[in-house]
């Protein structure tokens, strides 16, 4: 880059500084869905709901009848696996359109709540899935996965239009951790309903059906912060497509493009291939974390709130703590040695004695701290390597593998749970990703990504 246009884009990011802090708010929002239903209560109410359809008043004796889908033999305890499986499939189909579009869109901040509040409708309807119904809690939970990756996306893409290279390790860093805050907080009020709800005359499925509302209301209500925080920020202009294929015809035609023009930034997808592995592990390992620990290791819903509940308020921490790691060691390096630390924590939950709810604590902990900072490096790092004015586009990329949206780990984790029986089998199944993740990061030479982007490479590498 010449330094006129480098000038010319610190005056962009100047003037766009003031975006931040709506910006930093739909994290906030988001979050609650993310831990309330996707991380705490999703998992193990669908399946109890699951059981009671394949084995109606069966109590807590073991259940080997299989559900049937289209014709598909399914195992009542692979059910919630297997639904975000479905859910990243079809969102990495539409997440193809939405970049293209996004991109496109004159005013993105609408375009993220047509997403987010639509997201937020469904997360809203997991209340009406009671009794034997879980289908529709099939069908919600597809919908609200597929309407958050896509309001990520746009969200993600923001990033690069309100903050310069050097600053978007910290910007990213502090839009998880407002998230964690807020997913935390609604938790914590959650957790408090739960543990009262019998002695109101709620009961534990009604309560859990509240709090998987409240999730959705409190995606829809903060999200208005970011929409109208973020209102007169302008998208890219393309009218030169627009007058020959028109808004959809040109949609189409630069994605088509964009799939060509992969192949011209080679280290981009090295990167997403890595996440795609590495992301993948992480996001199952959340995404059934309570599975794991009610199933396999017998703990009560509350405990797993309260576990959750304390790994949220750590990867605040956390995430602060590797924005400033990342800021003198790189965020490549960092990322790195979290996989790692993600390995270790993989190993040791195979081997986590049933009921040590104390030991499964220590590990929350070591969890909560690499948490939030290898998702938030890996999304500032992305922003590196991807050319300036197809933000929204490429980052649709990288949200088809991004959290709530992995398959290959919940399709891994499923199978081996149906094939074994066994949840630690599928846990440790799980090590393979961040192995073969951190092995392909490894090999991706991030200044050449950035130099081959088109971007001005940063301070700090």
């Amino acid at each position: 880059m010449t330094s006129s246009e480098v000038a010319a884009q610190a005056d962009t990011y100047a003037r766009n500084a003031h975006y931040r802090r709506p910006w930093y708010w739909y994290d906030w929002a988001n979050s609650a869905f993310v831990t309330t239903t996707g991380t705490v209560l999703f998992g193990p109410y669908i399946t109890a709901v699951a059981k009671e359809a394949a084995c109606p008043g069966g109590g807590d004796a073991a259940c080997t009848t299989t559900l049937s889908l289209f014709g598909v033999p399914l195992s009542p305890g692979s059910v919630a696996p297997y639904t975000v499986t479905v859910a990243t499939i079809l969102a990495a189909i539409v997440l193809m359109f939405v970049g293209a579009v996004a991109d496109r869109s004159p005013r993105p901040a609408r375009l993220l709540g047509v997403f987010a509040w639509a997201g937020a409708a469904a997360a809203s309807a997991m209340f009406f899935v009671a009794g034997a119904n879980w289908r529709l809690g099939v069908v919600l939970m597809v919908l609200a996965t597929v309407a958050f990756a896509s309001s990520q996306a746009v969200y993600d893409s923001l990033l690069c239009r309100i903050a310069a290279p050097d600053e978007r390790d910290t910007v990213s860093s502090r839009g998880w951790g407002l998230g964690y805050l807020g997913g935390g907080l609604l938790l914590a009020l959650n957790l408090a309903f739960i543990t009262v709800g019998d002695s109101i005359g709620v009961d534990q499925a009604m309560a859990a059906r509240i709090s998987m509302l409240s999730a959705g209301v409190w995606w829809a209500v903060f999200t208005i912060i970011p929409v109208v925080g973020m209102w007169r920020l302008r998208g890219v202009e393309r009218p030169e497509v627009a007058r020959e294929a028109g808004a959809v015809g040109g949609s189409l035609r630069q994605l088509r493009d964009t799939f060509g023009e992969l192949r011209q930034f080679p280290q981009t997808m090295l990167f997403l291939l890595a996440y795609l592995f590495f992301n993948d592990g992480i996001q199952t390992v959340i995404g059934s974390a309570s599975l794991y620990g009610s199933e396999e290791l017998g703990f009560k819903t509350e405990q797993l709130m309260t576990l959750i509940l304390m790994v949220q308020f750590v990867a605040f921490g956390g995430a602060l703590l590797f924005g400033r790691v990342a800021g003198r060691f790189g965020a490549w390096r960092t990322i790195l040695a979290s996989l790692g630390l993600w390995s270790l924590a993989v190993a040791i939950a195979f081997f986590v004695p049933r009921g040590a709810f104390t030991t499964f604590m220590v590990l929350g902990v070591l969890i909560g701290l690499v948490l939030g900072g290898s998702q938030a490096l890996s999304r500032s790092l992305y922003s590196q390597l991807i050319p300036k004015n197809r933000e929204a586009e490429f980052f649709s990329f990288y949200q088809a593998m991004e959290r709530g949206t992995s398959w290959f780990g919940t399709l891994t984790f499923g199978l081996v749970h149906q094939f074994t029986g066994s949840y630690r089998w599928a846990i440790i199944a799980l090590l393979a990703f961040f192995v073969v993740g951190g092995f392909l990061l490894s090999r991706v030479d991030v200044r050449q990504g950035i130099v081959d982007a088109g971007n001005e490479v940063p301070r700090v590498v």
